[in-house]
């Protein structure tokens, strides 16, 4: 969704021509339980010229569908036998095994006070370990690392203040 009616808050080239109150008014239309259950969130900015104009290669489509094919392999085996047949189908139970099992100490405290800071609920919490599993499966990693779970917290909804 855009950020506000004409689509421009936040945006740094295009200045923005709604009202405080139209922008909070419009990003309160869909309930905090609704957003709750939406795993990833991404903000798409305004692409420079530079960018989209750039002669450099951008990592080829084969190498990205063979780290997915990987990662879509090592959920297959990990649930072998089990309702899940992705992360995203994760049981509590399936979390606390793969996620929460496999989680270093220093992503453990990462974890901790992001959840604290952000009033995760529940069901946020477990999003966030299952994404964090996915982000370590496409990079082959079997333990959860502070890395893995910081990606995970960035793609939650973010609040603006307006």
């Amino acid at each position: 969704m855009n950020p506000c009616p004409c689509g421009n808050y936040g945006d740094p080239v295009k200045a923005c021509v709604c009202s405080e109150s139209t922008v909070s008014r419009y990003q309160r239309r869909i309930s905090g339980p609704m957003l709750d259950r939406i795993d990833i969130f991404v903000e798409v900015p305004r692409v420079d010229y530079e960018k989209l104009a750039s002669l450099k290669p951008a990592e080829a489509s084969s190498q990205v569908r063979e780290r997915v094919n990987r990662a879509r392999q090592l959920q297959t085996e990990r649930f072998a036998g089990r309702q899940a047949g992705a992360n995203a189908g994760m049981s509590p139970a399936d979390v606390r095994d793969f996620c929460q099992g496999v989680i270093d100490e220093q992503a453990r405290a990462f974890l901790k006070l992001a959840t604290n800071q952000l009033t995760l609920s529940a069901r946020a919490f477990h999003r966030i370990l299952k994404v964090a599993r996915t982000i370590a499966d496409l990079a082959g990693s079997e333990a959860l690392t502070s890395t893995h779970v910081a990606e995970a917290v960035q793609y939650r909804q973010r609040t603006r203040a307006v």
